[in-house]
């Protein structure tokens, strides 16, 4: 296919500063965030329904390096993750606003120690995950390069799969310049018409199971499991709205319930009965959803009654969906979710919608 070859370079350093989402990570905090990042980027043609439908959007995979400005309590952290640049408005201008969203894996060379390090309370493992929101611009210079200011806000942190896991949280400008290797000569040929989403009324079922661990470091771990029922209205192909209901059953609250006095005499006491609100956005198979939710029953009352949960989710051809998703108590986070489910369409959309 004419411009399948097609693929950018960028380079953007990158400032920041740590966010203190904790009064207790202050001293782990010693000045500015130097960072590099370097993409490789790969530009859509509207040869898919779903490029239309994003109007145009650019893939890729970042690499980054970021200097905590603390070599011996955080030390660096090391980032490799996917991308996707999703352009804010349908006709390209001289100056386009875009936003990434990015999801990935990072190594942070200094974590918690008993012995030696103490004090850093913010990163429990060397491996954690690494989410990032940008917001940038796309400024043309000339046929192959392109400036690209903005700025980011990046997460850190293990999913409490093992603490201390109060994660670190950076802001940061960006100066990015992207290099176009090869002229764009895309192929703008439509080559599926089908919309992924045929009906505009849809049911999810979905379970998935995750591990967490409490308080002090190096006690035992805990197995969550939550079946879940969602509803969403599909507005177009890129926006879901919908409700759902959530059974949870995490053995932490057990220990919860021991310590506040009320012990539990069977395991449907730790059962958890949310109700939520749902939204997705989603980019082809792709989806990235949103819930918030609250218990409408639950003995344990250690994490409150509001509980909240984002990720990423992929839709097979067949129905069967994927599951990786972080589920938290506002910004607690309570374990990672993997899971499978199925979507059952319940009514095709008119012509006119697909």
């Amino acid at each position: 296919m004419p411009g399948s070859k097609n693929v950018y370079i960028k380079a953007a350093p990158t400032y920041g500063f740590i966010m203190e989402h904790r009064s207790t990570i202050g001293n782990l905090v010693n000045g500015y965030i130097p960072a590099m990042e370097i993409d490789f980027i790969k530009p859509t043609y509207g040869n898919k329904k779903w490029h239309l439908e994003n109007n145009l959007p650019e893939i890729g995979l970042a690499f980054n390096v970021m200097d905590f400005a603390n070599p011996r309590q955080l030390g660096q952290c090391f980032a490799l993750s996917p991308f996707i640049d999703i352009p804010l408005n349908k006709k390209p201008k001289k100056s386009r606003v875009i936003l990434r969203i990015c999801w990935g894996v990072s190594y942070i060379t200094r974590k918690f120690d008993i012995e030696n390090n103490p004090k850093n309370i913010a990163i429990g493992s060397n491996w954690n995950t690494y989410v990032q929101w940008k917001w940038f611009w796309h400024m043309n210079l000339n046929s192959k390069v392109r400036f690209e200011p903005g700025f980011a806000f990046t997460h850190a942190s293990n999913g409490r799969g093992q603490v201390p896991n109060l994660g670190l949280n950076v802001i940061s400008l960006n100066l990015g310049i992207t290099y176009k290797i090869n002229k764009d000569n895309g192929n703008t040929k439509l080559e599926d018409t089908s919309s992924i989403w045929s009906s505009k009324h849809e049911l999810l079922v979905w379970n998935a199971v995750g591990f967490n661990e409490r308080d002090p470091p190096g006690g035992p771990k805990y197995f969550a499991n939550t079946f879940g029922v969602n509803y969403y209205y599909n507005q177009g192909n890129t926006h879901k709205f919908g409700i759902g209901a959530d059974v949870s059953y995490d053995t932490q609250n057990a220990y919860h319930l021991e310590t506040s006095g009320y012990p539990a005499q069977s395991w449907i006491d730790i059962l958890q009965l949310g109700i939520k609100l749902c939204y997705a956005y989603n980019v082809g198979r792709v989806s990235f959803p949103i819930e918030m939710g609250y218990y409408a029953v639950s003995k344990p009352k250690e994490d409150g009654p509001i509980f909240h949960r984002i990720g990423i989710r992929y839709y097979c051809k067949n129905g069967l969906m994927l599951n990786f998703t972080l589920k938290s108590h506002w910004a607690v986070a309570s374990h990672f979710e993997y899971g499978l489910g199925y979507r059952f369409g319940l009514k095709k959309k008119k012509a006119q919608d697909l």
